[in-house]
């Protein structure tokens, strides 16, 4: 079974994302804040990443950039999750290593058949 890494402060957002990913026969790990999803992902090495741009003590883009600037994780998709849909965001998102970026509100459904594109 597949491994992904839901980073996210906001709960809801993981309690859903790990609900239909595992209704999609994933087997999820949450972190709740950069500073454990980057530690986890280092201990996992999971399949995927969904990562929140916007956290507390280590924010998405520095996590993405860390990991894919890394030989050990740097093949690991990153799909980066935000509320902010400027242009400039997405840049920044796609300079970091990130594979997709996903702005919120999301169709969940949309999420799982981006994490098949990946891991199917």
């Amino acid at each position: 079974m597949k491994k992904i890494l839901i980073v996210d402060d906001e709960q809801d957002i993981v309690e859903s994302l790990k609900f239909v990913l595992e209704v999609a026969n994933y087997s999820c790990y949450c972190a709740y804040n950069g500073e454990d999803g980057l530690k986890m992902a280092k201990e996992l090495i999971p399949d995927l990443i969904i990562l929140d741009v916007m956290m507390p003590k280590i924010n998405g883009y520095k996590i993405s950039r860390l990991l894919k600037f890394d030989n050990k994780y740097k093949d690991i998709p990153i799909l980066m999750i935000t509320a902010r849909t400027q242009e400039e965001d997405k840049k920044i998102g796609e300079e970091t290593g990130a594979n997709e970026y996903i702005t919120k509100p999301f169709e969940l459904d949309e999420v799982v058949k981006t994490v098949d594109k990946y891991l199917k």
